[in-house]
């Protein structure tokens, strides 16, 4: 008898309820048998798929950041790279507001049920970092941005478009300053503080609005 087939759709089930339950009950509420029971399955798949309740944590945060590493990677290089770059910016929000409790766990923003994170699981974060990297140099090439390290340019970006999003997922920013009101001035902010004009960072940023749906937001399949 062959042995039975991993099915892909339970894991990342028992990935997503393992994020919600830590981000919103935290550690406590991480179990085998909760784990089955909002999974509908038995506590044996917990094993099955990720060894032990560490191996499932661990999994949590490699899930999260290869989300986001498909939203970053979707973002196309363009002859505008201050727009690409505004534009890896909005789907690094895109992929927080789309997985908050994935964002919640793999930056920290929630308890690991007394597991610790390796420099090897935190590699996963900055590997990610890579898109912006690359996208900051070609801004530097281009002259769009003043003279400088391409990877401090990106750690730069990646620090303050966090800060933003984690003050919006905590339902700080309203109006009148809002969240969207916040994000817009704030990249205009950031290109304008690696050395961009004002005008012409203007323009990009706005040119990047106008990509995001067909870059970033998933397009619906007409109907009918």
């Amino acid at each position: 008898m062959s042995p039975r087939r991993l099915d892909p759709a339970i894991r990342t089930t028992l990935i997503d309820i393992a994020a919600r339950l830590l981000a919103q009950e935290g550690p406590q509420a991480l179990s085998t048998r909760r784990l089955a029971a909002e999974a509908g399955s038995s506590t044996m798949v917990v094993y099955t798929h990720f060894g032990a309740m560490s191996g499932l944590v661990r999994e949590v945060v490699h899930e999260g950041f290869a989300r986001l590493q498909g939203y970053l990677t979707r973002v196309e290089r363009t002859g505008d790279p201050v727009a690409d770059m505004a534009l890896l910016g909005r789907a690094y929000r895109h992929n927080a507001l789309a997985n908050p409790h994935l964002y919640a766990v793999m930056f920290g923003g929630a308890s690991l049920a007394g597991f610790s994170l390796t420099e090897e699981d935190r590699q996963h974060g900055r590997y990610t970092l890579a898109n912006v990297v690359e996208c900051a140099a070609r801004c530097l090439e281009a002259g769009r941005f003043r003279a400088g390290d391409a990877e401090l340019v990106a750690h730069q970006m990646w620090s303050a478009i966090h800060g933003l999003i984690t003050l919006e997922l905590g339902g700080y920013l309203i109006p009148p300053y809002d969240a969207e009101r916040c994000f817009e001035a704030q990249l205009v902010a950031l290109m304008v503080g690696a050395g961009d004009a004002p005008e012409a960072a203007t323009r990009s940023v706005a040119a990047s609005r106008h990509r995001l749906r067909g870059e970033v937001e998933p397009v619906p399949e007409p109907t009918g």
